[in-house]
């Protein structure tokens, strides 16, 4: 081989070896990719990467109460074709909803999204959280999960409604879990003013969603369980995406004292009674005051009487199911009260908030069958009046005072301690979850703002920060939040049976009524001749005393006869025609005589 024919082969040799060694190193890619624990994935690569993951299964809250109002909790969980509610409470009417029994969450985007709906979850058994649930079953038969004493509660509102027995009530304890379609709902233990008490910490494809419900920090609670904050801090650990938590007490420092300071107080306070009978009025649902009340009678040898309708039923809930300590012989029935003597009895009623029909008002009133107030009374208001009942509370206090009964309120004594937490409570549940987001809940909107305020002095940036209103789809993703659009939202009344029967325009006319009165015109019309043949006659309710308004009446109706005098056949055929003028003439009359506006109705009677 000459020269020039090796150094082409050499050439040869060199151009084919590049060309064998990519192909090598894409095949030892495939099969052995390269490791490098040190490089870290980009955060671009990561947010794109989760964006992809959570989109596809956005999660929307929607709270359809309990912000900016006091009561009336029910908040809706949405994620793809699933939902579920947590809580259904009710809220107490005000003073501008006259004849009004009691108010409940407008139903209707649930009622709408029946077919998606997984279930009722529930944090405890307050009327605030419960009170509208057997309303909602009504319209939508789901399956309801709550811890033991709940579901107790919520079987006796069920028996009032005709509802027991038609509904799958399931009782999960404690760090247990609920499938809710793509959602999981984990209760965990917190301390309130009832026991069996939870928050929920709620899964979602987008993140961990934990909302407190009403919860304060007891470290020496009456049943021995504490609040569970190792686990809301292994949430924190992990990252909560959203916090969710109570704002009732957002404006108070500090923090809650813990029941055990109330019996503490009840000790103290049956030794001053010693000789008397002592009267206690809480609100029925408080089990663990109600517990130490029974305890201090045992101890000072004394029988416990029950009386309030609401006192009566959660007390047998609890004493059934074992939430309450109650040794043999120490309750004993309303009857059997006179058969001892008075210093050795305790009576338990409801009626610490003053409401009118409650035991305490109407034994204040001297209208109860079985009580009368004396001076042999020692009488024990073991509650803070809730905001726009301390007139009421006012009031029985003064009636019983003018019986001659010693009178122990909360201003006086510690006889009452809050069932929510203060600001370094809820400082501290911010600090052990660490939301991303934080959502203030279950308060008026002073209490909301306040709550973000102390949410953004841990640390969590203003944007991130939400005071919603009911209605309101908050959406996230898992890396954004923001309120997308609006749903149908508001209050719905309920008087007597009638619920939702009652709105805008009866309550205007109530109120007119309240005002001003009633003044009926009645005229009787031949139809045939088409003359007055009867009337007019007034009729007033409300308005003034006829017997001492005379004068007022008599030219009212000679007003009303000129009217009709002055009124064409056309116009006497036409009623409604007819009605607007006689209400128009005695309107401005009335009103030029004593400055009023009665409600003023026409009847025309045909004969």
């Amino acid at each position: 081989m000459n020269e020039k024919e090796k150094t082409k082969k050499t050439r040869q040799s060199a151009s084919a070896t590049p060309a064998k060694k990519p192909a090598v190193r894409k095949q030892s890619a495939r099969k052995n990719p390269p490791k490098n624990d040190n490089i870290p994935e980009t955060p671009a690569k990561r947010r794109s990467k989760a964006v992809k993951e959570v989109k596809k299964a956005p999660v929307r809250i929607i709270p359809l109460g309990g912000l900016n109002e006091i009561g009336k909790n029910m908040t809706v969980f949405e994620c793809s074709n699933d939902m579920f509610i947590l809580d259904c409470g009710l809220a107490f009417p005000d003073a501008d909803m006259p004849g009004v029994d009691i108010v409940i969450p407008d139903f209707t985007y649930v009622e709408r999204n029946r077919d998606k709906i997984r279930g009722v979850v529930i944090t405890h058994g307050h009327e605030d959280h419960i009170g509208g649930l057997a309303y909602l079953l009504k319209k939508i038969n789901v399956p309801v999960y709550a811890t033991r004493l709940t579901i107790g509660l919520i079987e006796g509102k069920l028996r009032e409604q005709g509802l027991y027995g038609k509904v799958q009530l399931n009782v999960v304890e404690p760090k247990k879990t609920v499938k809710m379609g793509c959602m999981a709902v984990e209760f965990i233990k917190v301390n309130h003013s009832i026991p069996d008490s939870v928050g929920m910490a709620i899964h979602t494809p987008a993140g961990i969603i934990v909302h407190t419900g009403d919860f304060k920090v007891d470290y020496s609670p009456i049943d021995g369980k504490i609040i569970d904050l190792a686990r809301f801090g292994e949430l924190g650990s992990r990252g909560v995406l959203a916090l969710m938590a109570d704002s009732t007490n957002a404006e108070r420092p500090g923090y809650t004292h813990s029941e055990r300071t109330v019996g503490e107080s009840f000790d103290k306070l049956f030794q001053k009674g010693e000789g008397k009978r002592i009267i206690i009025a809480t609100f029925s649902s408080n089990i663990h005051r109600v517990q130490q009340i029974i305890n201090c009678a045992v101890r000072y040898g004394r029988k416990v009487a029950v009386f309030g309708r609401s006192m009566i039923n959660v007390i047998n809930t609890a004493i059934e199911l074992g939430y309450l300590d109650v040794p043999d012989g120490i309750i004993i029935d309303i009857e059997m009260m006179n058969r001892y003597e008075s210093e050795r009895i305790v009576l338990i009623t409801t009626g610490s908030q003053g409401e009118p029909m409650s035991a305490l008002t109407r034994m204040a009133m001297n209208d109860h069958k079985k009580v009368n107030i004396t001076p042999m009374d020692f009488i024990i208001i073991s509650a803070t009046p809730i905001p726009g009942n301390e007139k009421y509370v006012t009031r029985v206090v003064n009636e019983l005072m003018k019986s001659g009964a010693e009178v122990v309120y909360e201003a006086m004594y510690e006889v009452h301690v809050s069932g929510h937490a203060c600001q370094e409570e809820l400082k501290l549940m911010l600090a052990l979850t660490k939301p991303k987001f934080f959502i203030p809940v279950h308060g008026e909107y002073k209490h909301l703002k306040k709550h973000a305020g102390l949410a953004l002095q841990m640390g969590i940036p203003k944007e991130n920060v939400m005071i919603a209103a009911i209605g309101n789809v908050i959406e996230t993703d898992g890396t954004k939040m923001s309120v997308t659009s609006q749903v149908p939202a508001g209050r719905v009344l309920v008087d007597g049976l009638g619920v939702g029967d009652v709105g805008s325009i009866v309550l205007r006319d109530r109120k007119h009524l309240a005002q001003d009165g009633l003044i009926i015109i009645v005229i009787g019309i031949e139809r045939s001749s088409n003359e007055v043949v009867a009337g007019p006659d007034i009729i007033s309710r409300g308005f003034v005393y006829v017997r001492e308004s005379e004068e007022l009446m008599v030219e009212a109706k000679q007003l009303l006869a000129e009217t009709l005098d002055n009124c064409s056949a056309a116009e006497l055929r036409e009623w409604n025609t007819l009605k607007g003028k006689l209400r128009d003439a005695l309107s401005d009359y009335i009103y030029q005589k004593t400055k009023r506006s009665p409600m003023i109705l026409p009847i025309i009677m045909e004969t």
